[in-house]
């Protein structure tokens, strides 16, 4: 691994830090972790069991205390494939989350991204499970776990408030210099839940899902993204295009310049179906949305570096 991609922990405010992993692509998700003197709560685990294991010695390094609390914000695979190798930790997560760990089953190669070596995988889902929020503490220190009301990156998203730390775990609420992705969640929710959830809560210091760590500038970059989605789909709709041919058409402007350009395709289907009606969240066709990716990609699979 180059010294360029190589993770890093980051003290973002006393005893709470973050877990770096460059440079944020796909599957090169954040974690974090709060240290405490009787423990440690982890957020989220890795993609592979190496990237996993490697978080694991970075929480060693910074205290003896294992992990026996780990949240996760939501189901996706690189968020949750490593819960397995923290065996003596609660893992906690929205009763939704569960399902989606459940219902997507074992890591595998697809055809869309480069090629992954996964490593070992068991089932870990959480196994304590919450409908709207749950609130765990460090020591004294008060930590909020809430879901947030709505499907917006996936069906399932909470985030980990530290108001004392003034501190917030996004998940993929926010993609710190990464394009936004709400193919299996909802655009309208997404930008609900930025306006009316995470901006109100005034958190100084935000952990991004993937990228650097950021503050609440991060927040407007992602609503103007979101709202720039909306307004290519309408137009987009309304001249009788596919979503993968408006895409090509569309002059990404300022955010060309985003990692993974190609997730405009994926939220250009979501956001014709909420044109069309269609619920918040509800199912569709994932795989062929993100072969139109690849597509988009002028045929070259989407580059994951886990």
């Amino acid at each position: 691994m180059s010294a360029a991609f190589t993770p890093r922990t980051v003290e973002v405010a006393d005893g709470v830090y973050a877990y770096i992993q460059p440079d944020g692509g796909w599957m090169l998700n954040n974690t974090g972790f709060i240290v405490g003197g009787s423990g440690v709560i982890g957020i989220d685990s890795c993609a592979t069991e190496r990237r996993t294991r490697a978080y694991l010695a970075a929480i060693a390094a910074v205290t003896p205390h294992a992990v026996h609390t780990l949240v996760n914000t939501h189901h996706h695979g690189d968020h949750t494939f490593g819960n397995f190798l923290f065996p003596g930790a609660t893992i906690v997560g929205h009763e939704h989350c569960r399902a989606g760990v459940l219902a997507f089953g074992a890591p595998r190669n697809r055809g869309i991204w480069t090629e992954v070596e996964w490593g070992r995988f068991e089932m870990a889902p959480p196994f304590l499970t919450y409908t709207t929020g749950i609130t765990l503490w460090s020591d004294e220190l008060r930590c909020d776990v809430r879901y947030v009301g709505t499907p917006a990156h996936t069906g399932n998203d909470s985030i980990v408030h530290i108001p004392e730390r003034d501190v917030l775990f996004v998940g993929d609420l926010v993609f710190s210099g990464g394009t936004p992705f709400a193919l299996m969640g909802s655009i309208s929710g997404t930008i609900e839940v930025l306006e009316q959830v995470i901006r109100p809560l005034g958190a100084r210091t935000i952990v991004a899902g993937h990228g650097a760590v950021c503050g609440p500038e991060a927040i407007e970059e992602s609503l103007a993204y979101l709202r720039f989605v909306q307004e290519a789909a309408r137009r987009g709709r309304e001249a009788g295009l596919t979503p993968l041919a408006a895409a090509r058409e569309i002059d990404l402007g300022e955010f060309a310049g985003l990692r993974e350009a190609e997730r405009i395709v994926g939220n250009l289907h979501r956001a014709y179906a909420e044109l069309d009606g269609v619920e918040r969240g509800a199912r569709l066709d994932t795989e062929a949305a993100l072969r139109e990716m690849v597509a988009y990609n002028d045929g070259r699979r989407l580059t994951c570096d886990a």
